[in-house]
């Protein structure tokens, strides 16, 4: 009897576990996320990445959080069409609590159906640790160059505090460690960062991740900026030119620049009402180039310009041009 009753037990949890999950948990990547150990004070950032994999539109009405004090969450985008995807912003504020905090994160969902998704952060909030500065973070790097960025990491109180192992979430920031001595009562190590040059352009984050052989924290968390500037830019991007008459020929200007000094070895998409012209065939940090408008058809007249150079490394570049042409 004793074992049936035990069994009734069982069988009753895992079907009450698989009714908590709901059709609505398959439209998240992930449904937790642990920061590991973190200073007190930090402010901690992720992002629940959300995807309407359905062939219904989708609407999150409300989301909301089981600690307000000492965290926030909201939806970037509330409705999406089949294919769309959105965020669920979670931010913990860790100068609130200190030890071991879990937070559940309730986001609603109103169409098709009405439904609940239960996503949990977790941090543990310490005093005997600090980052020196908060963050690495590398700045404005050029594209196609290396960078590297430090911090240091300090324990405080005694004991043998070692760190077991040093990974990076992206392969294009690689890390190391280094223990400094200090006077005894704290522990402190070097964390070294460096980019890769042929990391992609633009603005993102990632996390350091450290083990150590401290029983209260095992897992820290270093963020990461890298914010990595493009091979080339023009400006303007498009050339907006409103009405202009049929037959009038004007110039304008459009700027390139590079991160370092390149040729200009093609243009396509020029024709005979738009010609596009360099100023000359040096290699330089920046060029100018001239765009001849000589409109003949009316209507709209819209071109897609291409332009070419000898970098090796996203060494092409875009811009559009566009006016509507009237007698």
């Amino acid at each position: 009897m004793y074992r049936y009753s035990l069994l009734l037990f069982v069988l009753l949890g895992a079907a009450s576990q698989a009714h908590a999950q709901t059709k609505a948990d398959a439209l998240f990547d992930e449904l937790s996320h642990d920061f590991g150990s973190v200073p007190r004070g930090h402010s901690l950032t992720h992002y629940f990445r959300v995807v309407n994999n359905t062939k219904e539109p989708v609407r999150i009405a409300n989301v909301r959080v089981s600690c307000g004090q000492c965290s926030h969450a909201r939806a970037l985008q509330m409705n999406l069409q089949p294919g769309q995807e959105t965020a669920i912003l979670a931010e913990m504020f860790t100068n609130r609590f200190i030890g071991v905090k879990t937070i559940t994160i309730f986001v609603q969902f109103d169409r098709p159906r009405f439904e609940e998704v239960r996503l949990l952060i977790l941090a543990n909030s310490r005093d005997d640790v600090t980052f020196t500065p908060d963050t690495i973070a590398f700045g404005h790097v050029k594209r196609g160059t290396t960078a590297e960025g430090k911090m240091t990491l300090s324990f405080l109180g005694g004991g043998a505090i070692e760190i077991t192992e040093l990974k990076s979430e992206s392969n294009y920031v690689q890390p190391t460690v280094t223990k400094i001595p200090r006077s005894s009562g704290e522990t402190v190590f070097e964390i070294s960062a460096k980019l890769r040059d042929d990391t992609p352009a633009g603005k993102w984050y990632t996390d350091l991740w450290l083990k150590t052989n401290h029983p209260a924290m095992p897992k820290l968390r270093v963020p990461v900026t890298v914010e990595v500037e493009a091979a080339l830019s023009v400006s303007p991007s498009t050339i907006s030119l409103g009405q202009v008459k049929a037959g009038v020929e004007s110039d304008h200007h459009v700027m390139i620049r590079g991160v370092r000094p390149f040729r200009i070895v093609g243009i396509e998409g020029a024709d005979n009402q738009l010609r596009v012209r360099p100023t000359n065939n040096e290699s330089k940090l920046a060029h100018v180039l001239t765009v001849t408008l000589n409109p003949r058809d009316l209507g709209e007249l819209t071109r897609k310009i291409r332009v070419q150079t000898d970098l090796k490394t996203n060494g092409d570049i875009e811009f559009n041009a566009h006016a509507k042409v009237v007698p």
